[in-house]
């Protein structure tokens, strides 16, 4: 899973997976969800993320991490 933020748009892209998304579906007004062909679940795109969310922190509970990467 990678979180990417693009403040230029302030969007905020969590992919789930590698891969193209074929479809995209408005979930509700600025989310968006990304599927593959197959229908599962790529990513999710929210814009005016920094509005939306605090995006100051990052917390992570018992998720079964194998490694992590702070860019």
């Amino acid at each position: 899973m990678r979180l990417h933020y693009y403040a230029d748009t302030d969007s905020l892209y969590v992919e789930f997976r590698d891969g193209p998304g074929t479809e995209t579906r408005e979930v509700s007004d600025g989310l968006n969800v990304d599927l593959d062909a197959a229908g599962n679940v790529v990513g999710f795109d929210i814009d005016n993320a920094s509005h939306r969310l605090d995006l100051s922190t990052l917390e992570v509970e018992a998720l079964p991490l194998r490694s992590y990467r702070v860019a």
